[in-house]
């Protein structure tokens, strides 16, 4: 499948919600955005762990990667290709945008590692469209993105949680830097860096990814 064929499976999403009193059809939309090699059903393990009253919708990347699914080729360590990483920004809205359940309600975006990426990637494609965005793990792509101008204009900013630990093995340092320089002059960011932490998610990131969705969803 080339760059400019990718094309996200509406069958292969999976949809959910987090505890508590079913979602009505305004309420919040949180898209969880799974790492290379993962799959659909990997972060909808964390619903237990967020706020009541969200619906959750978890697609799967359009590529094979490692054990599982991914949403762009691996390359060098947090510089990935950039036209591979538009195409999978690409196929994720035309899901988003042909999907009848998303319809008209508020879309954050939950993306942990390479999913991460995604979510700050479609953050520039569409800088209106989206309520809030976590960023776990991951990071920005090195590139100037059309949409920039006007995700660092909206007014207010959409907030962003960037949450990583200080010993990740697996996106670089360097990465992690930029990426959290890039968000603080293009968004409303809370960076959290927590110490000790690898590649992945504690009870810390937990505490305040649903700290951060309350607020910024209006949810419990």
């Amino acid at each position: 499948m080339t760059a400019d064929a990718l094309a996200v499976d509406p069958a292969a999403a999976r949809w959910a919600q987090t505890p508590g009193a079913a979602p009505g059809p305004d309420a919040p939309l949180l898209v969880l955005l799974h790492g290379y090699g993962s799959h659909e059903g990997d972060l909808l393990g964390l619903a237990p762990h967020l706020p009541g009253g969200l619906a959750l919708a978890a697609p799967r990347g359009p590529l094979l990667g490692g054990p599982g699914f991914a949403w762009a080729p691996l390359a060098t360590p947090g510089r990935p290709d950039p036209a591979r990483v538009r195409a999978g920004a690409d196929a994720l809205l035309a899901w988003l945008d042909g999907d009848a359940r998303v319809g008209d309600r508020p879309v954050a975006l939950l993306g942990f590692s390479q999913g991460g990426l995604m979510a700050t990637q479609l953050l520039r494609a569409r800088p209106d469209r989206f309520a809030a965005a976590v960023v776990l793990s991951g990071f920005a792509l090195d590139a100037e993105e059309p949409g920039d101008a006007a995700l660092a204009a909206r007014d207010p900013r959409v907030p962003v949680l960037l949450g990583h630990g200080d010993a990740d093995p697996v996106i670089p340092q360097d990465a992690t830097t930029r990426t959290a320089a890039w968000l603080a002059s293009h968004t409303a960011l809370e960076h959290r860096e927590h110490p000790g932490l690898a590649h992945g998610i504690d009870a810390r990131v937990l505490a305040d990814v649903a700290a951060f969705l309350s607020r910024t969803l209006a949810v419990h």
